[in-house]
């Protein structure tokens, strides 16, 4: 996985009021778990853009107020009509505890169906792993050349290397479904 830098302050006060005066300063209320106990800090919105708009999962180096922790964003909370993020979640992670993260589906190759006219569906944009952090990919790397029309690559069917995907072994990833203009070709040629 990547890794993204932020700095952080802690936060004195908690509660409605204190979120809402650090939501005014264009701060954002953040919780950092895992640990020992539970930290309450703020970050800027400018800081954490890098983070909300990217479809991968980072380790979060965190520097609150000069004290290191690594971690991930396990929960954000958004506004129901601006969509501004209102709160984040931390999960404080570490190089000897496995660790259970999203990470978005890359398809590689070309695939045959699709060459014959068949439609290519990505079923699952992003995949729920686990493993130590160390050892969990940026991306789940998928392999379609052999995939034909009317075949599913499913989860059980990708090849894993120190993670364990753990979404159902049977849930489908992507497949390549029958399209009219390739029934018709099929059709024309029996």
């Amino acid at each position: 996985m990547e890794s993204i830098a932020l700095k952080a302050s802690l936060r004195k006060e908690t509660g409605k009021k204190a979120s809402k005066a650090v939501r005014k300063e264009s701060g954002i209320p953040c919780v950092l778990y895992g640990g020992k106990n539970n930290i309450n800090f703020f970050v800027t919105e400018a800081d954490v853009r890098g983070l909300l708009f990217s479809p991968h999962t980072h380790i979060v180096n965190l520097d609150i107020d000069g004290k290191k922790h690594d971690a991930i964003i396990k929960d954000m909370a958004f506004h129901p009509v601006t969509d501004s993020l209102l709160h984040a979640d931390f999960y404080e992670i570490s190089d000897k505890k496995p660790v259970s993260v999203e990470i978005p589906v890359k398809l590689e190759g070309t695939s045959i169906g699709v060459r014959e006219g068949g439609k290519l569906n990505l079923d699952r944009r992003k995949l729920r792993v686990k493993g130590l952090p160390q050892n969990i990919p940026a991306e789940v790397l998928v392999d379609i050349s052999e995939l034909g029309i009317g075949k599913a690559i499913r989860v059980g069917d990708i090849p894993t290397k120190n993670y364990e995907i753990v979404s159902s072994k049977d849930m489908p990833v992507v497949s390549v479904r029958t399209t009219r203009a390739a029934a018709a070709a099929a059709e024309g040629k029996e």
